[in-house]
């Protein structure tokens, strides 16, 4: 693609909150310097995340219309299992509220504490639900996928020598196996169709179910087209199949790659286990032909799940983080490579060597995204990911990332150019930016709500409590 243009037409706008830099820097401080807790209305560009914030086709809105809201059995409901089957292969369909839902359903009936569940990389709330219930999670991502710079083009692969050899040390402690696709925690790298029928493979042979977390599908197999030997004459769609044909089952929040506001899924083949995720559905999210969603969810999650394989909104897609990595490596500010599909992550560690992991370099540019342009991003580090060994000693992430999570269908290229500005004055005087210490942390992801506060006083651009010296926020 030459010019990025979108193969869409825009028919409704928002207004973009427009902020002054005092406004900002107060902002900030209120919210303890987490962006979490700043409020939509004083943000300008919202790279957060991905999740929930895409922009719905006409043909979704036009679906929501005709949904069924009746409790049990609705037609909705029927639309919607017929297109998640036509997907995956699976007959068991449960509709949850979201991703996280279903990733608490299925854990809870299936894993047990002190079990161990492998994966490429599981993200924040994939490892949170397993640890909340004692159950260990572990990553088993290849070495590329820990080096930032290498362009190692499926750095999301599982490790396979190491994974048969987690398998067999820990033979009876495995409930199932996990991966993530695309790997969110890893840079938003895609997983090889190699990789993930070798890992079946394995898992297989010992009789453990495979599962995916499969909230971007579509981007990942749109990347086995593009890079994978082999995959390229075949359509993303049919590839998507293949994947989902390897696993007994997967969790999934369609909002991501199905471009729906709220909803997940679980689906499976065990029958019995089905049954007893159905239970614990009706018990905390409602029945199972709704699974906390209303009906108009589900139609457009249907909808979604056919326009999210669309090669021509891939390939935008696609384009856009290549764009917005290009333009942030051309300033200087160095990013995981080769760009994923949903975001770009930005390596903290080596943009800021001034402030160690302890500091918490990721904090210090999502809080200098914001006070500098309005932009709120979001830290996939030692805040997400840190934590106190066993010595007390305080163990810092794997990678300290900063993720530009880019909203399906949202923003233009203007858009983006006005970040990449931003982004270059930050570039300008990046030595100046000041570490951060956790001074509330709750035990589980402590980015949502953990608060913070600036170790020092810079130069220009100084936030205000670290010159004032203003106090923590408590402990």
């Amino acid at each position: 693609m030459g010019v990025i243009f979108e193969p869409f037409k825009i028919k409704s706008v928002e207004p973009i909150p427009l902020t002054t830099r005092e406004e900002r820097l107060a902002r900030i401080e209120r919210a303890g310097f987490n962006p979490f807790q700043l409020p939509a209305s004083a943000i300008t560009f919202d790279l957060l995340t991905d999740s929930g914030t895409a922009a719905m086709s006409a043909e979704q809105w036009a679906a929501m219309l005709v949904a069924d809201e009746s409790y049990a059995g609705s037609r909705s409901f029927e639309k919607f299992e017929v297109a998640v089957r036509a997907l995956t292969g699976l007959r068991h369909v449960i509709p949850t509220h979201q991703g996280r839902a279903a990733e608490r359903i299925l854990f809870s009936c299936a894993a047990k504490p002190g079990q161990r569940v492998p994966s490429n990389s599981h993200f924040d709330t994939t490892r949170a639900n397993l640890e909340y219930l004692g159950v260990i999670a572990d990553d088993l991502v290849i070495a590329e996928g820990r080096d930032p710079a290498s362009r190692h083009p499926f750095k999301g692969n599982v490790d396979l020598d190491r994974l048969a050899r987690y398998l067999d040390q820990h033979a009876g402690q495995v409930p199932f196996g996990m991966c993530t696709i695309t790997n969110n925690s890893g840079g938003g790298q895609p997983v090889a169709l190699e990789n993930l029928q070798a890992q079946a493979r394995l898992y297989r042979a010992r009789g453990i179910p495979f599962f995916l977390d499969a909230c971007r599908f579509a981007e990942n197999a749109w990347f086995i087209r593009e890079r994978e030997p082999g995959q390229h004459g075949k359509s993303v769609e049919a590839i998507a199949q293949e994947c989902f044909a390897l696993a007994d089952g997967c969790t999934m929040s369609g909002k991501k790659d199905a471009l729906v506001n709220m909803g997940g899924l679980l689906a499976l083949n065990d029958d019995t286990l089905a049954a007893r995720c159905k239970q614990l559905l009706i018990l905390t999210e409602g029945f199972p032909t709704y699974g906390g969603c209303a009906a108009r969810d589900l139609e457009a999650f249907a909808v979604g799940l056919k326009e999210g394989v669309d090669e021509r909104y891939l390939e935008y897609r696609a384009a856009t983080t290549r764009y917005l990595a290009k333009g942030l490596n051309d300033v200087g500010i160095p990013t995981v490579q080769p760009p994923g599909g949903h975001a770009v992550f930005i390596d903290a560690r080596a943009f800021l060597p001034h402030l160690p992991p302890e500091q918490l370099p990721g904090q210090s540019l999502v809080v200098e995204l914001y006070v500098e342009g309005g932009v709120r991003a979001c830290e996939i580090g030692s805040v997400m990911f840190g934590k106190k060994g066993a010595d007390g000693r305080f163990e810092p992430a794997a990678l300290e990332l900063v993720r530009l999570a880019m909203p399906r269908r949202c923003y233009t290229q203007s858009h983006i150019d006005r970040v990449l500005e931003i982004a270059a004055e930050i570039a300008r005087r990046k030595e100046s930016l000041v570490g951060y210490e956790m001074v509330e942390r709750p035990p589980f992801l402590p980015h949502f709500t953990a608060r913070f506060r600036p170790l020092a006083a810079t130069p220009a651009g100084a936030l205000t409590s670290a010159r004032s010296g203003a106090p923590a926020a408590g402990r």
